[in-house]
């Protein structure tokens, strides 16, 4: 009987333990892009991430993301869904909108792994709209950069003080 307590018991505690977060192993780096004085995201930019020497990262067997294998690795703009989780488009009127990744609003935003080599690597911002308005620019991308959303991971991402997930700030600059 005594073992059938003490089973239990492990049992209990040990399926305890393995819960797991819906973001583990991932991690995102988010970008708020927008012009000088303006608040909101400048749509339709395409940002992609570079190596030290300027060269695409391509997430070659699932290296960086756990999604998108063999491709290069792109931002997407986060979008609205309906209460179904469906994507909205622009005419849409559902009383029920909100965010996918709710915790990046309007900004661009791509999933990493945990074990993304941050260091050296680069967000390429460039607008290839027929007629370019922005300059294209580089921004240098930090560990403390990375969105770590589980909390056990997040404890171990904490540098000094408390860890708070924010986007990276960039503003545009217009071409002359």
């Amino acid at each position: 009987m005594r073992f059938l307590y003490l089973f239990l018991f492990l049992g209990f505690f040990s399926a305890n333990a393995q819960q797991h977060c819906g973001y583990d192993f991932s991690s995102f780096l988010v970008l708020h892009i927008h012009e000088d004085g303006k608040p909101e995201n400048i749509p339709n930019l395409k940002v992609t991430l570079i190596d030290f020497f300027g060269n695409e990262l391509v997430n070659t067997g699932n290296k960086y993301s756990w999604t998108h294998r063999s491709e290069v690795m792109t931002f997407y703009e986060n979008y609205k869904i309906d209460s179904k989780g469906n994507k909205l488009t622009d005419d849409a009127t559902e009383e029920k909108v909100r965010w996918f990744f709710p915790f990046a609003k309007a900004t661009y935003i791509i999933s990493i792994t945990n074990e993304f080599p941050i260091e050296g690597i680069r967000a390429k911002i460039e607008d290839v709209s027929e007629k370019p308005t922005f300059q294209t620019q580089l921004i240098n991308l930090y560990p403390f950069n990375m969105y770590v959303l589980c909390t056990t991971q997040a404890e171990k991402a904490q540098q000094f003080g408390a860890r708070v997930n924010k986007p990276v700030n960039v503003v545009m600059k217009r071409r002359e």
